[in-house]
């Protein structure tokens, strides 16, 4: 009778080939769920583009936007990718206080943002422009409502975290999850660039 011995370093090359790395399948399914707002907004981003110009007899871009008050948000939007740079930068490095620290401005920054954006709205609604008033508000309301929802559930996010944070600290999951939430936080600026340039921007000069 015959005995057949597994080779150590064959069995660890198996066990390898088995494991299964619960990391890389967040990160894919972030991605995908990425994409699947990319789509979202694209889909918005052509309505507005089709119903830009129905106005119905009502206020236009022009009448309307405050570019400059844009224009601030805008900065204050892109600040705080920048303090979540400096988050990220200060968990690579093991420092725990000041990853939290730099998580507070940056939800401190995006809700300042919304507070800019519903103070825009109010405006708008007290000059009659609200999202009934023609087709071209109600596509505007959609595009930059649904925007203004995605940061406010980044900002509860950043609050989530906070808290994980002070309960398990820099843990390889709490990593995981800060890493997400980066590319969510960096998906809401960029889609944001694109709303100021196609909206507002190309609205005022057109």
């Amino acid at each position: 009778m015959s005995t057949t011995t597994l080779d150590p370093q064959t069995f660890y090359l198996v066990e390898q080939a088995d494991e299964h790395h619960p990391e890389s399948g967040t990160l894919l399914g972030f991605w995908i769920y990425l994409m699947s707002d990319a789509l979202i907004f694209a889909t918005l981003f052509a309505t507005y583009g089709v119903l830009s110009g129905s106005y119905a007899g009502g206020p236009t871009q022009r009448e309307l936007f405050e570019l400059p008050l844009v224009a601030v948000n805008t900065a204050i939007l892109l600040v705080s990718s920048i303090t979540y740079g400096f988050a990220m930068i200060a968990m690579q490095r093991g420092k725990l206080g000041a990853t939290r620290g730099w998580l507070v401005a940056t939800a401190l920054l995006g809700a300042s943002f919304v507070c800019v954006e519903l103070y825009e709205f109010h405006g708008l609604i007290v000059e009659g422009a609200t999202p009934m008033r023609s087709a071209f508000l109600s596509a505007f309301f959609t595009l930059v409502a649904t925007h203004g929802l995605h940061v406010t559930v980044g900002i509860v996010w950043i609050g989530v975290m906070l808290v994980q944070l002070g309960q398990r600290g820099l843990h390889p999951e709490n990593q995981k999850r800060l890493l997400c939430l980066s590319m969510f936080w960096h998906f809401l600026d960029v889609v944001w660039i694109g709303v100021f340039t196609f909206v507002y921007l190309l609205g005022v000069v057109q």
